[in-house]
Formats: structure tokens, C-alpha cells, sequence
């Protein structure tokens, strides 16, 4: 197969879902574009019911409702947060900004999630939050990580960019912790371009999150008329999403089961193409999509690094574009000024060297799926 017999298969394709362009033409009708309008409030109402947490509200991106979550917990110079290598920067980056030092921890090899086992070992007095990542939309082990935190009285942020309507059990993910972060950028399953949202599922921080969102101030309750006027009130920043960004949102939204189903479909026929590789123990595959995952991503692990680097040249020759993932943060420059190993990380930095993610994108055909099979196969023919 060559790249000039077959068209090219991308890592992602953002996809239009339903009534984007019709809601984004009736924001520019009504004439306002600034954040906090109805679709805003709209896409919110949607999270609090789907969900069930106590508040959702969006964020321009997750990275911003990571921030929300740091100043929420009242994270300050000197605190520590416990947190897995394996992750994006903005985990660590909302912590490191107010002063606090990311504690990293290994991860499981089945999940590769936070290894729960090891948090323990990695408290000190400093400690004041834990910060899990739910890594291609799987659950974190969340009942052990709670009994932790609530022994320990530790606030837990999940970080659920992966996880729009991924469980565990009946729980979505993002609202077991105290705080749970989406994430809506082009790359997830329900897009806005970029955006996000902060769940908050602990009342106590309700009201002062939507201040926080506000710049530091009342203008919420003001904009209920709840005060004859708003003023600051507290830290903050300008975190909310413009209307536009939220009209579009909320078309994908009402599209967002079904963009799951589609998702986890194209997991399970990539998990039957490639098993017998992983049968011959060539490859290691994700465990089945099931019902409690939301289809984010398909990963495999080769057998070592250089067999990893051989299969993405393999493939992109052959017009299919896989990728690696995250540089682990203990090993990244602002990882070794910032941030401080809690446990081994020989899993992570072992797991780093060997992944792959495969393409996966809504309206993916079964062709395309095979032929990235076959291409797979190739390789280890």
C-alpha cells in the first residue's frame, strides 16, 4: 500500500454532529458573543443532569478548569500534590503555578492509571490534594483513592479529559472526587474547538467556583439579580468560554451518547483485528471497551522502544498517522525543576517508550479500520 494508491488516514478528524452551524448563526442573531449566555447555560444544565454532579460550568479549556481546581482547594507555596507521571503538562502546570510541587507516582500496567497502591507511600505533611487522570477514558481504582484522601482529608481533583461520559459502576467519571476537569478540546470525543468544565461535586465550593470563574467577582449573582451590583471578591481569572464556543458545544452534546457507542464499536474491531498479534504475544492491547469506557482512545504497547519507533515509521509510509503519547513529566525539563519522584516509575517510563495510539475518529469506516490492521500485521508478518 502506498500513500499515492490510498488516501491518507489521519490520527483524528474533528466532526460536525448535528446543529453546530444552527446554533453558532442564532448567537450571532441574538448579538452577543460574550460567555455566560444561554447556550452557556444550556451546555451547563446538560452536565449537571447527565452527570448528576452538584455544578458544572465551562471553562474555555481543561487546563483552565484545572487552574479553578488549584484555587480551589487552596493550593499554595510549598503544598504537594500527588499525581502520575503519565499524564499532560496541565496536570501539573495548575498545581506548579500556585506554588505547589507535583509528587509523581507510578501507574498500573493493565490501566495505566495512577497505581493506587503506591499514593500512600507518597504523603508527607504537605500533601494537600490528590490528582488523578483517567487515561483513555478508564477509571482510576477511585474507591481506594477516596479512602486515602477522606483518611487523610485531602482534596482529589479527577482529571477526566479523557472521560466525558466514561463510568465507573454508575458513576461518571469527573464526579466521584471533589473537583472533576473535562476537557472538549478538537482532539476528544465531544468537541468545541477548545473549552471545558469544572464539575464541582462538594457544594462547599459552588459558589466560590463561579467566582473564581468570573474574574474574582459577583457578576453571576449580579447577572441573576441576586446584587445591585458586582465587584471583586476574591482570585480568579477569566476562565469562562464565549457563547460561540458554547453554542457549538452543546450540538455535539446532544450528540454525545452517540458519539460514545461509535467510538467504543471502533475500539472492539481494532481489539479483534489485532488479537491474534496479542494471542502470539507480539503486542499488548487495552482490556475490551465495554460499557463503562467512552471509546477515547486505542492504544497498543510493542515489546520495546525501538520496535515502537520501527511500527510509527511503518505505518506513516504507509499514509496511516499513529502516534506515541505523553513524555513523562518526572523526565521533562519542567518536570525535574518543578516536580519530585514519589514512587519507582519504572512502569511509566517503560510504558512511555513502548506506546502507540492508533487512529480513531467518528465516521472512521471498517475499511479504514482493517486496513490499519493490516498494516499492524505487516509489520510483524
Amino acid at each position: 500500500m502506498t500513500i499515492e494508491s490510498e488516501s491518507r488516514i489521519p490520527f483524528g478528524r474533528p466532526t460536525v454532529v448535528g446543529r453546530e452551524f444552527d446554533y453558532i448563526a442564532d448567537v450571532l442573531r441574538n448579538g452577543s458573543m460574550a460567555g455566560g449566555g444561554p447556550y452557556t447555560q444550556r451546555c451547563e444544565e446538560w452536565l449537571k443532569a447527565e452527570l448528576g454532579t452538584h455544578r458544572a460550568l465551562l471553562t474555555h479549556s481543561c487546563t483552565a478548569a484545572l487552574e479553578m481546581a488549584a484555587i480551589l482547594a487552596e493550593i499554595g507555596p510549598g503544598d504537594e500534590v500527588v499525581m502520575p507521571s503519565f499524564t499532560f503538562s496541565a496536570t501539573a502546570t495548575a498545581f506548579v503555578l500556585r506554588g505547589a510541587t507535583p509528587v509523581f507516582v507510578d501507574i498500573r500496567p493493565d490501566t495505566l492509571n495512577i497505581d493506587e497502591r503506591l499514593i500512600e507511600g507518597a504523603l508527607t505533611p504537605r500533601t494537600r490534594a490528590i490528582a488523578v487522570v483517567h487515561y483513555a477514558g478508564r477509571a482510576c481504582a477511585m474507591d481506594a483513592v477516596m479512602a486515602v484522601a477522606n483518611a487523610r482529608g485531602l482534596v482529589v481533583v479527577e482529571d477526566a479529559a479523557h472521560a466525558h461520559l466514561a463510568r465507573d459502576g454508575a458513576r461518571p467519571l469527573g464526579t466521584i472526587g471533589h473537583l472533576g476537569c473535562l476537557s472538549f478540546h478538537e482532539t476528544k470525543n465531544v468537541i468545541a474547538g477548545e473549552g471545558g468544565a469544572l464539575l464541582v461535586n462538594d457544594p462547599r465550593l459552588a459558589a466560590r467556583a463561579e467566582i473564581v470563574r468570573d474574574k474574582g467577582t459577583d457578576r453571576s449573582r449580579f447577572l441573576r439579580g441576586e446584587v445591585d451590583k458586582y465587584t471583586w471578591q476574591d482570585v480568579g481569572s477569566s476562565y469562562g468560554p464565549s457563547e460561540i464556543v458554547s453554542a457549538f458545544l452543546l450540538a455535539q452534546l446532544e450528540r454525545a451518547a452517540a458519539i460514545c457507542d461509535e467510538r467504543r464499536a471502533l475500539c472492539d474491531a481494532y481489539r479483534a483485528g489485532l488479537a491474534p498479534l496479542a494471542a502470539r504475544g507480539l503486542v499488548t492491547l487495552p482490556e475490551a471497551a465495554g460499557t463503562q469506557t467512552n471509546g477515547h482512545i486505542f492504544w497498543l504497547l510493542t515489546r520495546d522502544e525501538d520496535t515502537r519507533n520501527r511500527l510509527l515509521a511503518h505505518l506513516g509510509a504507509r499514509g496511516i498517522q499513529a502516534t506515541f503519547h505523553y513524555v513523562p513529566l518526572h523526565s521533562a525539563p519542567a518536570g525535574r525543576r518543578h516536580g519530585r519522584a514519589g514512587s519507582s516509575l519504572a512502569v511509566t517510563d517503560s510504558v512511555s517508550a513502548r506506546l502507540v495510539r492508533l487512529p480513531l475518529f467518528l465516521n472512521m469506516t471498517g475499511g479504514e479500520i482493517a486496513r490499519v490492521v493490516a498494516a499492524v500485521e505487516a509489520f510483524y508478518a
